[in-house]
């Protein structure tokens, strides 16, 4: 099933497709092209750009930095009334997202991409997302996020198009929309000149396998707190190895699992026995 042409999917950044007599599959081939592109296959296509659209994720759209596609899940469904779910096979409460409507919008989304473009579906029982996978990903070409509602996804759909499940974190939320424009923006916020200064993304939390250390900014005191005398020092040196410190000190104390991970890079696990 294709997609009606009396509906256009939504495309926004300045790449997008646009009303033509020229073949679609063509179209779609130029405007592609050499630019980071997500597919989001969503019931909630009015859910985005959402917050992607705002600020330098919002800035980078327009500017034609990356590209967004939304396909409406609905569109793609059964019958007169576009139906897209059913009961679960066995019995069982809630619906079922059903593997023939989910493949309609999936070949749709395939057969646009262009290059490296993972296909992935938010569900909380994947991998939980995190700052490898989304560095990973912004250099691939794109991506295509399939975005789970209600029970689940017809598990055939999963295995005919090899989705990677992807999770935001141990807890279930209604739907994988939030979830999708969490990756989307840290994955575009990595790419040459959204950011404007890269040294930013390579000092943040996760970057080097630490939580971030603290920042202050003006006054020099607020309500009878100081900045720390050593930021004040001027003395470069200092300044390093206290925010190191730092980061250090707020990974062991707050993800005792990734100061682990890190005492394994390191060389250095029987230090460990500490936590």
């Amino acid at each position: 099933m294709s997609h009606d042409p009396s509906r256009p999917f939504r495309a926004l950044g300045r790449k997008s497709i646009r009303p033509s007599l020229v073949p679609r599959d063509l179209m779609a081939e130029e405007d592609l092209a050499g630019v980071w592109t997500a597919q989001v296959i969503t019931l909630l296509p009015q859910a985005f750009p959402g917050v992607l659209g705002e600020s330098l994720t919002g800035r980078a759209l327009q500017e034609g930095l990356w590209a967004l596609r939304t396909l409406d899940l609905r569109e793609y469904g059964e019958g007169r009334h576009r139906n897209v779910d059913d009961t679960p096979a066995g019995g069982g409460a809630g619906m079922v997202l059903r593997a023939d409507v989910g493949a309609r919008a999936l070949s749709e989304a395939v057969s646009r991409a262009r290059g490296d473009v993972p296909r992935i579906l938010l569900s909380p029982r994947g991998r939980r997302m995190d700052q490898a996978m989304v560095r990973d990903l912004a250099h691939r070409d794109g991506v295509i996020l399939f975005c789970g509602r209600f029970e689940g996804v017809d598990e055939r759909l999963i295995e005919q198009f090899q989705l990677n499940e992807v999770s935001l974190g141990d807890f279930v939320m209604t739907g994988g929309e939030i979830a999708a424009q969490a990756l989307i923006d840290a994955t575009v916020r990595l790419m040459p000149r959204v950011l404007g200064n890269q040294h930013s993304a390579e000092e943040e939390s996760f970057s080097s396998g630490l939580l971030e250390y603290p920042q202050y900014t003006k006054p020099a005191v607020w309500e009878g707190r100081a900045i720390p005398e050593v930021l004040l020092s001027g003395h470069h040196a200092k300044i390093t190895a206290w925010r190191q410190a730092e980061a250090e000190r707020l990974t062991k104390e707050r993800r005792p699992d990734l100061w682990r991970d890190h005492l394994a890079r390191l060389g250095r696990p029987e230090e460990d026995r500490e936590l």
